[in-house]
């Protein structure tokens, strides 16, 4: 008894953890990272981290293309190998193909990386030089709960900011256990001022944001 209920839990971890494992590790490396602040540090709006969204989606919506092949290979397992690890491994690849389709279609928790957050980075950096920026010299950072002037406090976008794919600072084991939890998503709300509006400056120097 204990030995199944062991063979269908490894199931489950592997059925979790395989499909999330691009997200996990295909930009932790430093030289995916050079472009970029230092995790936790806010990141300054660039091409590249429009570029990084975008990759971090790819990879996000890549694991169901893992999740069908752990189901193939568990029912394969319920068949002819060790039915409780197969079934282990079933069960955990399909909730998550279940529970990301339902995201798809608006049934549930939207991608924590999608092609509108993308386009709204896009909006800001195209704010911040055009005529109507919002001061001399704009320097638009995305911080965890939206994109915020350097320069002038000036909130340019209310959005949280997901897992960005950087080396995090709390050790590989650690941030591994965090992003398998949260799946990669925010772990604060979005900032709730109105577009436009000016934060206290010293928030900003401080990093509180």
């Amino acid at each position: 008894m204990a030995t199944n209920l062991l063979l269908l839990a490894f199931g489950a971890f592997i059925g979790h953890l395989g499909p999330r494992l691009p997200v996990l590790i295909m930009t932790r490396g430093k030289g995916f990272n050079l472009r970029f602040e230092p995790h936790p540090e806010p990141m300054a709006l660039t091409p590249h981290l429009t570029q990084r969204v975008l990759h971090m989606r790819t990879f996000y919506w890549s694991a169901l293309l893992i999740a069908l092949l752990l189901m193939a290979f568990g029912g394969a397992s319920l068949r002819w190998g060790s039915a409780p690890f197969g079934f282990g491994l079933w069960l955990a690849a399909s909730w998550l193909v279940l529970s990301r389709l339902q995201g798809a279609f608006g049934g549930g928790r939207p991608a924590p990386w999608t092609l509108e957050m993308a386009e709204e980075l896009q909006k800001a950096m195209n704010a911040s030089t055009g005529q109507d920026r919002c001061c001399g010299g704009p320097d638009p950072h995305w911080y965890h709960d939206g994109i915020v002037c350097r320069s002038c406090g000036t909130l340019h976008a209310s959005m949280a900011r997901p897992d960005l794919g950087r080396k995090r600072t709390d050790g590989r084991m650690m941030g591994w256990v965090r992003l398998l939890i949260t799946d990669g998503y925010p772990l604060t709300t979005a900032a709730p001022a109105a577009d436009g509006k000016e934060l206290p400056q010293e928030g900003v120097e401080q990093g509180n944001l």
